[in-house]
């Protein structure tokens, strides 16, 4: 099975950076394992979208879109669970 390419926006560097350090390792385990399989158990297609996804990381959501064509997962957002989606 061919490996996806993770790029991660320099944005999503300083929402990590914003959360606890004991949070992170599962996030990045996760990200990591998104390079093998880009729809993990869990991961949920964003309403409206064509190839965004959200994946749970504990209290945490990985927003990310694939690009299928390229072979790459661009992820987005890190970010808390009640900030993830944003306001209705």
């Amino acid at each position: 099975m061919e490996r996806f390419n993770i790029e991660i926006k320099s944005s999503v560097k300083k929402e990590i950076a914003r959360i606890s350090s004991q949070f992170i390792p599962q996030i990045i385990h996760s990200i990591e394992k998104l390079s093998l399989n880009p729809y993990p158990a869990g991961s949920k297609k964003l309403t409206g979208s064509k190839s965004s996804y959200r994946l749970r990381a504990g209290d945490y959501r990985i927003i990310y879109k694939i690009e299928k064509s390229g072979k790459k997962v661009i992820i987005y957002h890190v970010k808390h669970r009640k900030d993830a989606y944003g306001k209705k």
